[in-house]
């Protein structure tokens, strides 16, 4: 059995100058394939609700929802570390609503971290969750969550004010205890400034080349996604073809009388 990936050993991946990769994912079948191919970090992304629920943002998405596919993501995972997002309005009330929400992503979930959006405003539920045991990944530049409030997913810290703003909750979020940043929609310049003065790895999404690690969507990266796919996506394949090409040639089969393979033995019976 693969030794399990631990927060510390992102921390010295940065230390050793080697690049982090992640990605999300949903359910358990993905999560078995993405670890099996050697991601370090698997993300239970609120994402979840835009890429498999059919909702336009991440807001709608709750706890219990979150909950659910971190499950199966972590029955699916023997070795890349779970980490899962706490969903709008789970740690932003009181700092004893974030540590009871992050404790039953963790008990009943079985993720091994969470992550949250945000900067000196959650500081106090980071390191909160950091003192009872709870391992913290935050999250800045386009936070989704607040989506309503920032006008659209658009590209942040693009002036040098709140590029300062940025990289001064970036250092907060490191001496609050949190053990990695990702880093969304940036310009490359200041995610590399930010990388450079933090001890603790950076992950981008958008944000360039010079992050600690990258994350992509899983079903954007795969083209599996059939929707609108961000520019900095690279799809390595293009599965929504591969799928819709696949389901055409069985509904051809059985229109046409030639689908007609029994099941070999009562095992092979499935359970539709």
């Amino acid at each position: 059995m693969a030794t399990p990936v631990r927060t510390r050993d992102l921390k010295d991946k940065k230390s050793r100058g080697e690049k982090i990769a992640m990605l999300t994912a949903y359910d358990a079948n993905m999560a078995r394939l993405l670890d099996r191919a050697g991601v370090d970090a698997l993300l239970v992304g609120d994402s979840v609700g835009m890429v498999m629920l059919g909702y336009q943002n991440t807001v709608p998405v709750t706890l219990d929802a979150m909950i659910h596919h971190t499950s199966a993501v972590a029955r699916g995972t023997e070795r890349a570390l779970v980490v899962a997002d706490m969903p709008f309005l789970t740690y932003q009330v009181t700092v004893a609503d974030a540590v009871r929400n992050a404790g039953r992503l963790l008990q009943e979930g079985g993720a091994a971290a969470v992550k949250l959006e945000g900067g000196r405003a959650v500081i106090d539920v980071v390191k909160r969750l950091v003192d009872v045991g709870v391992p913290v990944m935050g999250h800045l530049g386009l936070l989704p969550q607040s989506v309503h409030q920032v006008g659209g997913f658009v590209r942040q810290a693009t002036n040098p004010r709140d590029a300062d703003v940025l990289l001064v909750d970036a250092l907060a979020l490191e001496e609050a205890g949190a053990f990695s940043i990702v880093l969304e929609a940036i310009p490359s310049d200041v995610a590399r400034t930010v990388t450079a003065e933090l001890t603790i790895p950076t992950i981008g999404i958008g944000a360039g080349p010079d992050c600690d690690g990258q994350v992509l969507v899983s079903h954007d990266m795969l083209g599996l996604f059939d929707g609108y796919v961000p520019s900095f996506v690279k799809q390595y394949t293009r599965l929504n073809e591969t799928v819709v090409a696949a389901a055409q040639a069985y509904v051809e089969d059985v229109k046409a009388g030639r689908y007609a393979r029994p099941a070999s033995t009562v095992a092979d019976v499935p359970t539709a």
